[in-house]
């Protein structure tokens, strides 16, 4: 165990394994000698060997001291501590042969020295090894004959380590593992059994009496998705690790944990520069439109998180904003939150907002976003939000002097096909044409796929059919889309806000589409039902909705920035720089309840890569 500071606690349990790692060096010192002499060692040199032997495990002391082969934990030994090991045992070699020579000991075998450190270094890894298997069968009867016998699935890599970590986790026995890898069956992995083939985890199951099972592959991986469209909802328990996260939060939180809709995700979970982004936002005043919704309030909860002085909260929901305020009051006692019912088209009162505050950086989540709803009666209403909304809020943010605003975008606004998108391409360009306004704010935009569990999405659809007995409404069996979790858009939205150039739009690698059809049969079966019980129907393509979701349109192409999973948009060829004042008078013209063909029209003009689809 290690004092503060660094230095060497020289408790009684390490004072003891020097002893013995001293009296294993002594040994295979004489034993040296002995393989020498081929177990006949003279007289004389059972003399010399006596003499010698002081120096011989003095150097290896030191050699061992040198490369802190004390701090090593026996019970806990593995592949590090052996080399460390090694090393130790040559430096103490090298200066047992160095000392001895230059004492001038006349007729000494110098073999001795290589049959030394190969002796020591038997006896020192035999020690070790021989002590952590006591251990571990001691720890193994000490168990409880409650724990529940459980299935690892994965590679023999993955598994190894999964087997590594759930010796800090009790309750669990790994009775096998299963590969994914036919070749790998009938062999052992830390002597637990290998079955080979996915195939093979429900007889391999149902042969050991397990309904536990660990899916020890990474998010993302094919494997884990096979394995949850395939069992989940069976018999079997799915189970997953827990993140580095979750095994720091505190006791507890390192258990096993239940496979969860975010599992299915088709790549891992976005890895962000949380210092970089704290020490950008501590201290500071930050405004947020459209905090009452879902990725608005995850950005209240992800900012407050870095630290931010003074949380500014802006919201057109009554009910919303003050569900916010209580959990934030709650959640954050020592940060200023100021909550506002308020709506971005009213500019008038963004300003006293804005002036009031004087926010360093806004983050603009209020949106209307629900394509089949603005598609059909309410297109004007999406123009009048997300167009002139965002355009009043930007605006405003130049002329308070924030350093940022942050526009929250979507996969839509790419060749859009639908009203909502077109309105979102639109919000963006608008942010580029107020950057060239306001020089010293940053303006940046970030578009992401949809997210799970958001309001309005599928899965809320999707959980409330199915607890009504079904059916569950799938448009298209073909129809795929991008998904991140909630707490990973609000998390890249920061990061990319933190690091973007103004004028600039960011989009994520989101990895593999998700069929829509594979997350609804997901979350049948992780409701305990199966298919027969709660049918899919297919009602076919709503107005304005497209099978494939894109992220980038023709003409534009990224280009990497700091962080490995954030792009940056490059676009090309030449639109023209849109006229503020223009806009503005032609949605007025528009009226109340304009005709839908001029609407159209107007955003093709404006929008010239949109293509309506009816």
């Amino acid at each position: 165990m290690n004092a503060p500071g660094g230095a060497m606690r020289w408790s009684r349990a390490v004072l003891l394994f020097a002893f013995v790692d001293l009296s294993m060096v002594a040994l295979a010192w004489w034993t040296a000698f002995w393989l020498r002499f081929n177990f006949e060692m003279p007289h004389e040199y059972l003399a010399l060997a006596w003499r010698t032997l002081p120096w011989a495990v003095g150097c290896m002391a030191a050699g061992l001291g040198l490369a802190q082969v004390q701090r090593q934990s026996w019970r806990y030994v593995g592949l590090a501590d052996l080399r460390q090991l090694a090393w130790g045992v040559l430096l103490g070699t090298l200066a047992a042969t160095a000392a001895i020579m230059v004492l001038r000991y006349e007729g000494f075998a110098r073999s001795v020295f290589p049959l030394f450190g190969l002796v020591t270094l038997v006896l020192l890894v035999g020690s070790r090894a021989l002590w952590r298997t006591l251990a571990e069968r001691r720890m193994a009867r000490s168990q409880p004959l409650g724990h529940t016998p459980l299935l690892v699935v994965g590679t023999l890599e993955e598994a190894d380590q999964a087997l590594r970590t759930l010796k800090g986790v009790p309750g669990w026995h790994v009775a096998g593992i299963v590969s994914p890898r036919e070749e790998d069956a009938g062999r052992s992995l830390q002597n637990v059994p290998v079955a080979g083939g996915g195939a093979a985890l429900g007889r391999v199951a149902e042969a050991l009496g397990v309904r536990s099972v660990l899916l020890a592959s990474p998010p993302g991986s094919e494997l884990r998705r096979q394995m949850l469209l395939r069992w989940s909802g069976t018999e079997l328990n799915l189970l997953s690790m827990p993140t580095a996260e979750r095994w720091l939060a505190g006791p507890g939180a390192g258990d096993l944990r239940r496979v969860q809709l975010e599992d299915l995700l088709g790549r891992p979970p976005v890895a962000l520069d949380v210092r970089g982004m704290s020490e950008w936002l501590s201290g500071q005043t930050v405004l947020i439109s459209g905090a009452g919704g879902s990725i608005g309030a995850e950005l209240c909860r992800q900012v407050a998180r870095l630290g931010v002085a003074r949380l500014v909260c802006v919201d057109v929901s009554e009910a919303a904003i003050y569900e916010l305020a209580q959990e934030m009051r709650l959640a954050h006692p020592q940060m200023q939150g100021h909550y506002y019912t308020a709506n971005v088209r009213e500019r008038g009162r963004l300003a006293a907002i804005a002036t009031l505050h004087r926010p360093a950086v806004v983050f603009h989540a209020a949106a209307y976003k629900h394509v089949p709803l603005m598609e059909q009666l309410n297109e004007i209403e999406a123009l009048h939000t997300n167009v002139l909304g965002t355009m009043n809020l930007a605006q405003v943010a130049g002329e308070c002097g924030a350093a940022r605003f942050v526009l929250v975008s979507t996969d839509k606004a790419v060749n859009p096909t639908n009203v909502m998108g077109a309105s979102k391409r639109l919000a963006e360009r608008v942010v580029q044409a107020v950057a060239a306004q306001h020089p010293g704010t940053q303006y940046v935009a970030v578009r992401f796929g949809n997210v799970l569990g958001s309001s309005g999405s599928v899965v809320p659809l999707f959980t409330a059919q199915i607890a009504r007995g079904g059916p569950v409404t799938v448009t298209h069996p073909d129809i795929v889309r991008y998904f991140m979790t909630i707490p990973e858009a609000a998390q890249l939205v920061v990061q990319a806000g933190w690091m973007g150039r103004s004028g600039q739009i960011y989009v994520l690698d989101m990895g593999e589409p998700l069929r829509i059809v594979d997350l609804a049969r997901l979350l049948i079966r992780l409701s305990g039902r199966s298919e027969a019980e709660v049918p899919i129907v297919y009602t076919g393509l709503r107005p304005g909705e497209k099978l494939f979701e894109e992220w980038l349109a023709s003409g534009e192409t990224t280009e990497p920035t700091a962080h490995p999973r954030l792009r940056a948009l490059r676009e090309q060829g030449a639109l023209q720089p849109l006229q503020l004042d223009a806009l503005v008078d032609w949605v007025q013209r528009l009226g109340a309840a304009p005709g839908p063909d001029a609407l159209r029209a107007g955003l093709r003009e404006r929008v010239p890569e949109y293509a309506p689809r009816g």
